[in-house]
């Protein structure tokens, strides 16, 4: 049996949402039915960015994390989670799925409950090498908890757990584009003088940037690239830091790519010789996907510290230098680049990487919900 009709919950941040609606695209693509259930303060943004790909969706209530040590926060937990299993009972029993798809985060709680009462098989997925504490806590109700990466922490998990890799968006990997192909696509698009010859570099941080990557990676690639004179820079800095980096960079005389945001990310990947960046679990899945080397520096607040064990599995890959945040300097991000730059194995690692590890993440959790349809 297949899940005709599959409801997914992904509502938070970008982390639990972007992943959801890559499995709601690959769902219609086959033909089938699916229906988004979103909550959080980006439901609404997220609403319109679902309309776009002629997505249904739905807004639940929104329900804060629940912080044990102020009663305000609990009580404002406990009321949205008490609306939002009310809704969700309401959708669920007119909408009639054969499965749902909980993407983690405590924004799913409302869904997975109701499904449960409701007897419909439940898939959870995690996006991190470190399952999270809301779908450690619900794994009790699912048949199965797929995971982006090998889960450091999968005898926590209360049902069966299997690797079935990141869901990513399909442009991602709609075409294979070649270093050079890919930066005349950049020129042409931005008017700007790449070579394809260049060491090119890919710096970002994340959607609002990240001010210390920017900052010490920034000036060390401008200090290598004035002793090197074949660097150039594809740096990607959040409409935060943008004008920040944009006055950084006025003087420069090495070819720089600085945009607040991408949207065609695969040509940016493409393009790159060696990736710098955070390790979310959406940017180390893609820099996996795409075979790249990447110097990563997990965020020093992501909860539980789980940034860290991402970037661990990708350094176990054998393409990623981990950098903690607290030791990123000007200073050792330059040494970091002087040495990487005079390696001739980069392309090699880290397709090597990629050889081992080249999951198609939605066709595999798609496959793994249509198992499970008629388990509950």
């Amino acid at each position: 049996m297949s899940a005709e009709k599959l409801v997914i919950t992904c509502g938070g941040t970008g982390g639990h949402f972007y992943p959801g609606l890559s499995v709601a695209r690959t769902q219609l693509a086959r033909g089938k039915k699916v229906l988004l259930l979103l909550s959080g303060k980006n439901s609404v943004e997220q609403s319109r960015i679902a309309a776009q790909y002629n997505i249904p969706c739905r807004v639940l209530p929104h329900m804060p994390s629940p912080a044990v040590r102020r009663p305000v926060s609990c009580w404002k937990f406990l009321k949205g989670l008490l609306s939002g299993i009310r809704q969700a009972r309401q959708v669920l029993a007119a909408e009639k799925p054969d499965a749902v798809l909980g993407m983690g985060s405590f924004a799913s709680l409302p869904v997975i409950w109701a499904a449960k009462q409701q007897r419909l098989p439940i898939v959870l997925h995690d996006g991190n090498a470190r399952i999270g504490k809301a779908n450690r806590w619900l794994s009790r109700y699912a048949e199965v908890l797929a995971t982006a990466f090998p889960a450091v922490n999968a005898s926590a998990c209360c049902c069966q757990c299997v690797v079935s890799g990141m869901p990513l968006r399909s442009e991602l990997k709609q075409e294979s584009l070649s270093k050079a192909a890919a930066i005349g696509q950049l020129n042409n698009k931005f008017n700007t003088n790449l070579k394809s010859d260049n060491f090119t570099i890919l710096l970002f941080g994340g959607s609002q940037g990240a001010r210390k990557l920017n900052g010490c990676f920034g000036a060390a690639v401008r200090r290598l690239a004035a002793e090197k004179g074949n660097v150039q820079l594809i740096h990607l800095t959040g409409a935060g830091e943008y004008k920040t980096m944009s006055d950084f960079y006025a003087d420069s005389t090495f070819p720089v790519l600085l945009l607040p945001t991408l949207s065609e990310m695969h040509w940016a990947y493409s393009a790159a010789d060696l990736v710098l960046a955070r390790s979310g679990g959406s940017s180390a899945a893609e820099i996996n996907a795409f075979g790249k080397f990447a110097v990563v520096v997990p965020y020093p607040f992501a909860a539980e510290l789980h940034q860290n064990d991402n970037a661990d599995y990708l350094a176990s890959l054998g393409a990623a230098k981990v950098v903690s945040n607290d030791d990123l300097s000007e200073g050792l991000a330059y040494d970091i680049l002087q040495e990487l730059y005079c390696r001739s194995d980069l392309q090699a690692v880290g397709a090597a990487s990629r050889a081992a590890h080249a999951w198609d993440g939605a066709e595999e959790l798609l496959k793994l919900i249509d198992q499970h349809c008629g388990a509950a």
